[in-house]
């Protein structure tokens, strides 16, 4: 069976404003109908990425193609008009002087019955059709997006690039939002490159997921795959708070409070890290200095003094000061679980969900 041509495929973009590289060799492939989430921080290039899919901004090195086509490199370029891709941003940019019809209607060409067909068909799927003829102003947050949504879907686009576009709703509407837009465009067969800096919309809305860092992809994946196996400390971080410990490795071993951990590939005398989430740190009463309950903790336990604990909602947040070495360790329990300062408990951590790289040269910075 042959190859599936990629719907949208980007290689080697580099973009460098006054000497200062924004975006480093980034490549990507989108196979149709896929959702792929270019997720990072502020600054980190996703935006100017997209720009230069969108074609309103030329990279300086690296080629852009849309269904196995080239629509941009350093020397030939197809207008943005022409490549057959949809935008959508955060402000929605709809235009006020138009009714929510003639905005969806915009970037429609051909027979004038044929454009009414599809406003109405894509304004009846996203519930709007009542408000053909009512301005922007005259509608939600909620509902301006789902307008700028059939707006960018009316010329059927092989792509859409969406940069952030449910940052600006409310916490409220946001999620159901997001399953509407996911679901319509699932529906239309388009595929979609997502620009966002939340970990939890990213895992929501994506079949891929590309991390990107300081203008470059580190790690691209399945979310289950960037979240269960990070590339590296900063690949954790980004998506829940962590736990550190530094140890130092003997002969690919190193020890822990919590039992010894493989280091593989480390020399002897060679520094790591072990990095894990506090959802995955198991807690026991410490029974007055009798240790913990061996039925309720497996592993190897450390004592720690609780500081505080803070009730989240669906969780509690617990500080403990450990034994060992001073320092502070994180543990979340669902539901609320608020023991008092001062009290001694027993922890101990998922091995299988604990995390070991090595200690790099700025490991002090990260």
């Amino acid at each position: 069976m042959p190859a599936q041509t990629p719907r949208l495929e980007i290689r080697n973009l580099i973009r460098r404003y006054d000497g200062h590289t924004v975006v480093d060799d980034v490549s990507l492939t989108i196979a149709p109908g896929d959702v792929m989430c270019l997720l990072g921080p502020s600054g980190c290039g996703k935006s100017t990425t997209l720009r230069m899919i969108a074609g309103v901004e030329m990279q300086d090195q690296g080629e852009i193609y849309v269904d196995g086509k080239l629509i941009c490199d350093t020397v030939f370029r197809v207008p943005p008009e022409r490549r057959h891709i949809g935008l959508m941003f955060q402000d929605f940019a709809l235009f006020p002087h138009l009714t929510v019809g003639r905005n969806v209607a915009f970037g429609l060409t051909g027979p004038k019955a044929e454009q009414q067909t599809r406003v109405r068909e894509l304004l009846e799927r996203v519930g709007l059709l009542r408000h053909i003829d009512h301005y922007p102003h005259q509608l939600s947050g909620g509902e301006q997006q789902r307008v700028a949504l059939a707006r960018a879907l009316a010329p059927r686009p092989s792509v859409m690039l969406m940069d952030e576009p449910f940052s600006g709703l409310d916490n409220r509407l946001r999620d159901g939002i997001r399953d509407e837009t996911l679901a319509l465009l699932k529906e239309e067969g388009t595929s979609v490159l997502l620009v966002t800096h939340e970990p939890e919309e990213a895992m929501r809305m994506a079949d891929q997921i590309a991390l990107m860092r300081a203008g470059r992809i580190v790690q691209q994946g399945a979310p289950y795959n960037i979240y269960n196996a990070p590339a590296d400390k900063a690949a954790v971080a980004f998506f829940s708070d962590i736990n550190v410990i530094r140890s130092t490795v003997r002969g690919a071993l190193t020890d822990t409070p919590f039992g010894q951990f493989l280091a593989p590939g480390v020399p002897d005398g060679g520094e790591v890290e072990i990095v894990f989430r506090p959802q995955h740190v198991g807690i026991d009463f410490d029974r007055g200095g009798k240790g913990p309950n061996p039925t309720q903790l497996g592993g190897t336990p450390a004592r720690g003094v609780v500081e505080r604990a803070r009730f989240l909602g669906s969780e509690s947040l617990v500080e403990f000061r450990m034994d060992f070495d001073g320092r502070v360790l994180k543990a979340t329990v669902p539901n609320v679980f608020l023991p008092k300062p001062g009290t001694a408990m027993w922890l101990t951590v998922r091995r299988n969900r604990c995390f070991v790289f090595p200690l790099g040269k700025d490991a002090s910075r990260r």
